[in-house]
């Protein structure tokens, strides 16, 4: 038992120390690969990426995905349980079911995990998402999402998504380009952002419409 019990000290001891390596890795270094690209690579299809620094991204694109995805970005540690009680009311009351993970869990998925649900994938996400919220500013964070996040089938990031859809540069995207984008992330496999239709238009020009109550309200702080 005290045998088992060292085994299991030691074992954790090195996932700590290589987690935490890793995570600090990534701080500098671009992501250059995750398990959702190889899961695209796996079922036939290419990926297109192209990491881009936050500087030479316009500013509405990390706005719009604030608006989109996570309005108190900048003011939680990682979890947002405001949101994640509200989604939780929202889908006992049935109908389509709504998530309440942050920029920052999605970026601790997308850079470390792998897609779809269960406990064991649920904690190793919590935990990543500590793990980088301690390691990396807010500007890293939404660095990251913005260069992994799946923008299409087969197309990772800002970037590459303004190239597909717009034909131009993450550089110089427009309020509604930035929010057809962010339209896009929660479902990439199933939403195009050209000429987009029903559910997808209304909610990216409701994005593009709140990425000016984003600059005004400076819920975009942390990335100046």
């Amino acid at each position: 038992m005290i045998r088992a019990v060292r085994l299991l000290s030691k074992a954790l001891l090195w996932f700590v120390i290589v987690t935490v390596a890793w995570v600090g890795l990534y701080r500098f270094v671009p992501v250059p690969f995750t398990f959702t690209m190889a899961g695209d690579l796996m079922g036939g299809h290419s990926v297109t990426k192209d990491w881009t620094p936050l500087s030479r991204i316009d500013p509405d694109m990390p706005r719009a995905a604030i608006a989109g995805e996570d309005s108190r970005f900048c003011e939680h540690h990682g979890f947002d349980y405001r949101a994640i009680a509200n989604a939780a009311w929202r889908n006992a009351q049935g109908g389509r079911i709504r998530g309440g993970s942050t920029i920052s869990q999605q970026t601790a998925k997308n850079a470390f995990l792998w897609q779809g649900g269960g406990y064991v994938r649920k904690a190793m996400e919590a935990y990543f998402t500590v793990l980088i919220e301690l390691l990396w500013p807010k500007k890293r964070i939404m660095e990251v999402y913005l260069n992994i996040a799946e923008t299409g089938i087969g197309t990772y990031g800002a970037e590459a998504g303004a190239q597909r859809y717009f034909g131009h540069s993450a550089a110089r995207l427009s309020p509604t380009e930035a929010g057809r984008i962010a339209a896009v992330l929660p479902l990439p496999k199933k939403r195009e952002a050209v000429a987009p239709k029903g559910f997808v238009r209304r909610h990216g020009n409701a994005i593009a419409r709140y990425v000016g109550v984003v600059r005004r309200g400076g819920l975009d702080a942390c990335l100046k």
